[in-house]
Formats: C-alpha cells, structure tokens, sequence
C-alpha cells in the first residue's frame, strides 16, 4: 500500500499541482463573491446535481444520468438569463485587485447594532413595530399570512417596513440568520384576561407568540414610544440599548464583531478554501482515473536500479519490454516516453545468472493511465564482478636483426602486471605484449622504455608499477666461421 502510494505520488507532475491550484483559487474566488447571495444557492443546487449525475453514470444507470445532465445543463443555462445583470457587474468592476484577490467590503455595524439603532430611532419618533426573532422552533404553521422577502439588515429597510405610509406597517417582521424572511405577518393574539388594560394590539400580539413559542418579539408602541421585549411568559420594558443588544444576542443575534464573530467568520472561510482545494482534487483524480476506453502499446527501456558499482551486466535477454496501457482519449495521447519507466531493483543480484521478475510495481505511469500487460516479465542477465590477475610480459619484436648480431640475452623489468577486468576477457589472456620493438634499429647492446598493450575489456591496476616496461637487451657480434 505504501509502494503503491508512493508510486502515485511520485507520478505526479508540477503541471497537475499548477492545475489543481489554479481552479481550486478559481472556485474559491467564486464563493467568495457570491457567498449569501441567491445565485450562490442555485449554484449549490447545480453541483449538487452534477455530482448526482456522476454517481448515476458510474453506477450504470443510464436514463438517470442522461436526466441528470440534462437538468444540470438547462439550470445552467437558467442562471446566465436569470443572473445576467448580477454576472455583468460582477465583471464590470474596474478593481481587478478586489475582483483576483480582496475580500468584498462589509458595513462595520453588526446587525446587532443595526436593529438596535434602528428600534430606538423609531421609539423616539413613536413609530410602531414588530420584530420577531424565532428560536428553534419551526414558526411557519403559527404564522400563516405574511410576505417572504429575503432582504440584508439596516436601518433603511427596517424603518421603512414600519413607515406609517407602508402598506405593510401593521404587521410584524421575521428576522432570521441575520435576515429579513417575511414582512406583514399576523401574529396570534394573547387569550390572556389578567393583561393590562393600555396594552393595546402590538402587546397582544407579542404576547400571543411569545408564549406558544420559543421566539423573542420586539414591539415598538405607538403611543407611548417605549420599548419591549416578550419571551415566554415575560413582557419586559427596556430601558436603554445595552439592555436590548444582551437580549438579542441571547436569542442568538450573531453580533458580527471581530471577536468570537471574527474568528467563525474566518474559520469558515479557510473551511471554504480547503474544501475548494479537496472539490477540485477529487474531479482532477477522477477524470485522470476514469473510465478507460483506449488501449495503446509501447515500449519503454528497462532502468536498473541499486546496481553495485563493482558489479558488470554482461548480458541481458532483453532491454526493452512492451507495455499494453489503457486510459481516455486526452491522457493517452498526452504520454511522453520519459513518463513511463520499467525500473528493476538490483539490490539482491549476485554473481552469475539472475533472474528478475518485472511486477506492476515496477512499473512508473502518468497518473490516469492504467496497466493492462507486461510483456516479457521476466528479465534474465549475466552478472560479473571484477577481479584481479597477475601476466608475464614479453616484448613483441618485429623486423630483422643484421646479420653480423645476435640478441645474447634480454631482461625486462618488472617481468609481470597486475590486469583488472570480467572473469571471462581475464581467463582468454595468458601474456600482455609490449609496444612494437623494431630489431632494424638495434646496433648494439643498450635499454628501452616502453608501454604495455592493455588487451581490450581489462584495465591495468591502479596500484600496479607497470605503466612503462624497461627492457635491458645484450647484442654480440657474431663469429666469422658462425656468420659462414
């Protein structure tokens, strides 16, 4: 498991880390820019789909996948006409540097602070409102009427829901997630007899849902312009805005700041990245191991590896081996002869004939290409190791010597070499000769200075003194009666 993992990695070019980086950043600069917008949600929706058309694809099932392919295409044909106008601003901006890089900018007021303002600012002008902040219970069979909107939080947007002049002033507003859901919805009323007798429709109604659910209601009353808060069984009078934000943010308001806010703002955004980055290796993995539908044969020359130095291969019975790959169109024809190699591990050869066998681990592809035969797999070779053998040397004469001479003796020194090569060219040698002597030239007794020939396949040893031979040679005349 671990061969087979590091074989993968090893395989893996700088081209597909440039790949894999390039659109993970792409993506994540996708969400970054649409993130809380409507287009975001429907791009979910696409991919959602897409990854259920693959599921279906590679499960066979063919009426599903082609149906899923045709959604995911017309959905996304969808989004072009319906977000046009968004698309077209998004690509309007001339802040490049934002568009590649930057973060959209974001108001400095937390939504806390927005509603807080917003609430007070209305109190003073004795303006009536209805806020409602739901808990975990579900609201939607209590709240029957009302209109769904999906607006940002601020001061403008909640004062002029409750702008006497607004058709839909009398009504209460959902706050959810830090957004406007619905405005005009009806609340239900309180059955309560024991209430106050200047509690007018706004506090009944805040009671009515208050005590039904787990929601906090914030009214604004008209007439007197003070401020309360009802949740379960409690309808409290708030006095300042610090009392109203510590009562938001029980109920689950996110404050927004660069606290505990802060850092789940960030932590989410670095999940976002790193799910970018794991999104776009997945489809890189499975488009580079999909599907096989093309078959190639090739041949790649056999490397050897952990080779000892000492050691010589004298012969192999073969050099190169065919390989049977498979894969897609576009992988297939991208392979370039230095991607595949057939490496032999020769840590265990000795002396002799070995024998290795050529596995799949052996073996080193492009990822996405897959290996169908190895043909041979077997590899047999003739291993030798150097060794040493001592020569006696003789000088190799050549021409005539003059009549009237003879060569009495010769002496040469050093008489013998050390020579290092293969067993085999080492036994095919008995003597090493000298350099050609010519006996033409020879007048009288005297020495020469020669080299030995080193016979081919062999070398002279290193710590041999026999780089030049000295040859000592004695010529005497020859008697007159001899010479006759």
């Amino acid at each position: 498991m671990n061969s087979s993992l590091f074989i993968f990695f090893d395989s893996i070019r700088w081209q597909d880390l440039v790949d894999i980086g390039l659109n993970s950043y792409i993506l994540f600069r996708l969400y970054v820019l649409l993130r809380g917008t409507r287009m975001f949600r429907i791009l979910i929706g696409i991919l959602f789909l897409w990854f259920l058309q693959k599921i279906a694809d590679s499960q066979g099932l063919i009426v599903t996948s082609w149906a899923m392919q045709a959604i995911t295409a017309v959905s996304a044909l969808i989004i072009i006409v319906v977000f046009s106008h968004e698309i077209r601003n998004l690509f309007r901006t001339r802040d490049f540097v934002a568009l590649l890089w930057g973060f959209p900018k974001k108001n400095d007021l937390t939504p806390v602070e927005v509603i807080t303002d917003s609430i007070f600012k209305m109190a003073s002008r004795h303006c009536g409102a209805l806020l409602v902040f739901p808990g975990r219970n579900d609201l939607s069979d209590i709240l029957k009427s009302g209109i769904a909107t999906d607006s940002i939080i601020s001061r403008e947007i909640i004062q002029s829901i409750f702008w006497q002049g607004n058709p839909v002033h009398d009504g209460a507003v959902i706050i959810e997630n830090n957004r406007i859901t619905h405005v005009a919805s009806i609340l239900p009323l309180s059955d309560r007899t024991d209430l106050p007798k200047f509690y007018g429709t706004r506090h009944r109604a805040a009671k009515g849902l208050a005590e039904s659910t787990d929601a906090m209601v914030v009214l604004v009353s008209e007439e007197k312009g003070n401020i309360m808060v009802a949740k379960g069984m409690n309808l409290e009078e708030i006095g300042n805005p610090a009392e109203l934000k510590k009562h938001l943010k029980l109920q689950g308001v996110h404050d927004g700041g660069k606290g505990n806010g802060f850092a789940v703002m960030h932590l989410k955004t670095m999940m976002a990245a790193l799910m970018c980055v794991i999104f776009v290796t997945g489809i890189w993995y499975g488009v580079t191991r999909g599907i096989s539908h093309t078959l190639i044969s090739l041949e790649a020359p056999i490397e050897y590896i952990n080779r000892d130095p000492e050691m010589n291969i004298i012969d192999t019975t073969i050099d190169v081996v065919r390989l049977r790959l498979s894969g897609s169109d576009v992988l297939v024809n991208s392979i370039k002869p230095d991607q595949v190699r057939v490496k032999v591990d020769m840590a265990a050869a000795k002396v002799g004939y070995n024998s290795f066998v050529i596995e799949n681990e052996n073996i080193i592809l492009p990822p996405g290409i897959n290996l169908s035969k190895i043909d041979p797999r077997i590899v047999e070779m003739n291993i030798d190791a150097p060794k040493q053998k001592i020569f006696p040397i003789q000088p190799d004469w050549t021409g005539i010597l003059k009549e009237d001479l003879i060569l009495a003796s010769i002496k040469i020194y050093p008489k013998e070499l050390r020579l290092k090569g293969n067993t085999r060219v080492l036994y095919g040698i008995s003597t090493v000769y000298t350099e050609k002597l010519d006996l033409n030239s020879i007048k009288k007794s005297g020495e020469i200075i020669v080299k030995p020939v080193i016979p081919a396949g062999v070398s002279l040893d290193p710590k041999s003194n026999a780089h030049q031979i000295k040859i000592v040679y004695i010529v005497n005349k020859r008697d007159v009666e001899e010479a006759e």
